[in-house]
């Protein structure tokens, strides 16, 4: 196992050299997105709650350009990858999920397109070092890159809040994930050394400075939302919200029930505890706002107290994401660590020293594998930018 650094080996070049191999001629724009880690905050963006990721330094890079439609032809979507040796192909008017990993662009560009009033098609070229089905938002990253990329083709200014809201609607309306607004915001909006805090509710955010490091740790465990408990979770709160507002009709939405209301609800298992977690950890969130703007860190009693919500009230840990946490809160110069990106598998994150971080990262490694006859993958990162057009 060897710990990557913050580095990246894709750019903006490299998928350039893409497009111009897959499609013969030079993109017209160029459009980059980070992946995201959730400091805390888990499972409360879709409960209407707040929540406090960063930006990772790994991203993903979306090249476009326009083609003309064939004369008689609807406008159509080519889509290359750097991961993928096939070309995807979808129609923009009319269009319909495939289940293919390019109905993330086209959930994208078609309603720009539309939007636009143009019939041009269009040729996309992605690639990433953002690791799919790891908890890092690969999706969000690849879709508002994509967002940008395309508005740039078709002449549009589209503000980053806008990128990330067009995001989100291909994800829960398209590709048919119902998820919160986090993620796509996240990789849209978020700065360098700092966090992003963000009211999912009303979409009001801000930030707050985070200057730790963090080792993002993969259990090598794959898990998509598609195929997780996630969808059956939404449910589940959906349901608990219903129940509460029996007793309090004003409630508008989950995470702003206070921990006692659903103690007093007594509701039927497992919803006591999706919506117990829900509660806490947004309160959790606000502590750790204002402990960072006081200019402390964020305590091990938030982050460990968050995993074990997560494990006990939400049901979506696994043993070898409780391992890592219990594990890696043995060493020193270690804060604290959780579960990130949703759970059933993917990524933990431990956060610390750097130094203290590249000492325990490879003991770390050594003794999962060992434990789990996995090899997990490591990297280290610390908060970077959001999306940006390259070019």
């Amino acid at each position: 196992m060897a710990m990557t650094s913050s580095a990246t080996s894709q750019d903006a070049g490299s998928v350039r050299a893409l497009f111009v191999d897959r499609f013969g001629r030079e993109p017209d724009r160029v459009a980059s997105a980070p992946g995201r880690v959730n400091l805390i905050g888990e499972h409360t963006d879709y409960n209407g709650g707040e929540v406090l990721p960063i930006a990772i330094t790994r991203r993903t890079w979306v090249a476009a350009g326009r083609r003309p439609t064939e004369p008689g032809s609807a406008p159509m979507l080519r889509a290359a990858s750097a991961n993928n040796p096939v070309t995807g192909s979808a129609p923009l008017t009319s269009a319909k999920r495939s289940g293919e990993w390019w109905d993330y662009l086209t959930g994208v560009a078609a309603p720009l397109l539309q939007s636009s009033g143009r019939s041009e098609s269009l040729d996309l070229a992605v690639a990433s070092d953002v690791p799919a089905g790891a908890g890092l938002s690969s999706s969000a990253a690849l879709e508002v890159a994509t967002a940008l990329a395309v508005a740039g083709v078709l002449d549009r200014r589209l503000e980053l809040q806008e990128a990330a809201m067009t995001a989100w609607r291909a994800e829960t309306g398209f590709v048919g994930v119902g998820c919160g607004i986090m993620d796509q915001f996240a990789s849209a909006l978020c700065r360098a050394g700092e966090a992003l805090h963000l009211e999912c509710d009303t979409a009001r955010y801000d930030f707050a400075p985070f200057g730790d490091a963090l080792l993002i740790f993969d259990t090598a465990i794959p898990r998509s939302l598609r195929t997780s408990h996630y969808n059956e979770r939404r449910t589940e709160c959906d349901e608990a919200l219903r129940l509460l507002r029996l007793r309090w009709p004003d409630l508008p939405s989950l995470a702003a029930a206070e921990p006692e209301q659903v103690l007093e609800a007594r509701l039927p298992s497992p919803l006591d505890g999706r919506a117990l977690h829900v509660s806490r950890e947004t309160r959790r969130v606000r502590d750790a706002v204002a402990a960072l703007r006081a200019g402390n860190r964020i305590s091990r009693e938030l982050l460990v107290g968050s995993h074990e919500s997560l494990r006990d009230l939400y049901d979506c840990s696994r043993p070898e994401l409780d391992w890592v946490v219990e594990r890696s809160i043995t060493f020193p110069g270690v804060l604290g660590a959780r579960l990130t990106g949703a759970g059933w598998g993917g990524c933990a994150i431990v956060v610390g020293d750097e130094d203290a971080l590249l000492e325990a990262g490879p003991v770390l490694a050594r003794e999962y594998e060992t434990r789990f006859a996995l090899v997990p993958r490591l990297w280290l990162s610390t908060a970077a930018s959001g999306a940006r057009i390259e070019g």
